[in-house]
């Protein structure tokens, strides 16, 4: 078994890394010529430096991590199917099936390997990518002058005394300064007390946060009167215990964070009684997406058992090629109708898995048993 092992494991590592490499040239290629317009324009750190050939092809190379981690189960996928195939149609399979490599025994082989590229994709999804892509943005926002968060920019929350405060932070510059804080104060019955608008701020280490160019207006409601005082300031201390680790994980996009960080952060936001269903929904796909591997190694043993007369494995390894697109197109899928439904997060993570779980052992145990 250890030398039929070797075989498949080897031939199956092989396909992989070819497969993968294919991927991750191509998508190189894609996201080198996204960075070519930006070549030439000078830091926004007023430093003197262009964004030169270099920078754009190292911000590229920090974008390979991720990719890796999002590529690596659909490259296990066709590799699997490819040598899969192949072994069946040179009848290799049908040898080794002849010398005791019964049907479970080929399963547990394969979820042996499969377990490998769970490790691989762990490894590189909660470690490599996540500190490639911290500094890839870095690089970024030396030269963009900021870190865009999309529309709607970032939103924190937190709870003191007597009030509740919500802050949308719009985004980050490269020195680590916040951009377009918003900040808005509800007292203990829900009421607006005071609204905080600043261009920049800084989040400093004395628990507080120090914002400039501060326009500020607080609403008195304890009268029949409403009345509204607005000033404008050039600086304001605003006191707090939001850190800078905890905008940080609010500035990055949920998939892109570790599973512990992710986690931390779902905490912080039930404990200040804000909703976490969109960022559970990802903490269980980050769970269970390396699992996808072993789904994918599943689904590429049934291939073994098909009867080939001559040709026709390239369209075997198209069918496997669409197969694990589906999965992966189903995936986020199930995660936008979970969010949406209010599903169980830990079932809109797994549901994809388990259905293609139970498809690849049904037509697994199909080929073996009745044919």
């Amino acid at each position: 078994m250890s030398t039929i092992r070797r075989l498949i494991y080897g031939e199956i590592f092989t396909a992989v890394a070819y497969v993968l490499l294919a991927f991750l040239s191509l998508f190189f290629f894609f996201d080198f010529v996204d960075e070519l317009p930006s070549l030439g324009k000078p830091s926004a750190l007023g430093d003197g430096a262009t964004y030169e050939l270099r920078h754009a092809l190292l911000y590229v190379l920090l974008l390979v991590p991720n990719r890796v981690y999002e590529l690596l189960p659909i490259a296990v996928l066709i590799g699997a199917v490819f040598v899969m195939a192949r072994l069946a149609q040179s009848s290799e399979f049908t040898i080794l099936r002849t010398s005791g490599l019964g049907p479970w025994r080929a399963l547990r082989s394969l979820l042996g390997l499969g377990l490998i590229f769970v490790i691989i994709t762990v490894a590189v999804g909660d470690y490599l990518a996540p500190l490639a892509d911290r500094n890839a943005q870095v690089l970024k926002a030396r030269f963009q002058g900021r870190i865009n968060l999309g529309q709607n920019g970032a939103w924190l929350k937190e709870r003191q005394n007597y009030s509740s405060f919500s802050v949308n932070v719009g985004g980050v510059t490269a020195l680590g300064a916040v951009r377009d804080v918003r900040i808005f104060e509800m007292n203990g019955r829900g009421f607006l007390v005071s609204a905080v608008q600043a261009e920049s701020g800084q989040i400093g280490d004395d628990g507080a946060w120090h914002l400039k160019q501060v326009s500020r207006r607080e609403f008195n409601t304890g009268t029949e009167a409403v009345s509204l005082l607005q000033e404008q300031l050039s600086e304001y201390r605003w006191p707090t215990e939001l850190t800078t680790e905890m905008v940080s994980v609010a500035l990055l996009n949920p998939d892109r964070m570790r599973t512990a960080d992710l986690y931390a952060y779902i905490q912080h936001l039930e404990s200040n009684g804000q909703t976490a269903q969109k960022h559970e929904i990802e903490f269980w796909r980050k769970v269970f997406y390396p699992l996808s591997c072993l789904v994918m190694v599943v689904l590429a043993l049934p291939f073994a058992y098909l009867h080939f007369r001559s040709g026709g494995i390239a369209g075997y390894v198209f069918g496997g090629v669409m197969t694990g697109i589906s999965f992966f197109l189903l995936n986020n899928v199930f995660g936008y109708i979970g969010n949406l439904n209010q599903w169980q997060p830990w079932l809109a993570a797994a549901a994809p898995a388990m259905i293609y779980s139970l498809m690849s052992l049904g037509a697994f145990g199909w080929l073996v048993l009745k044919r």
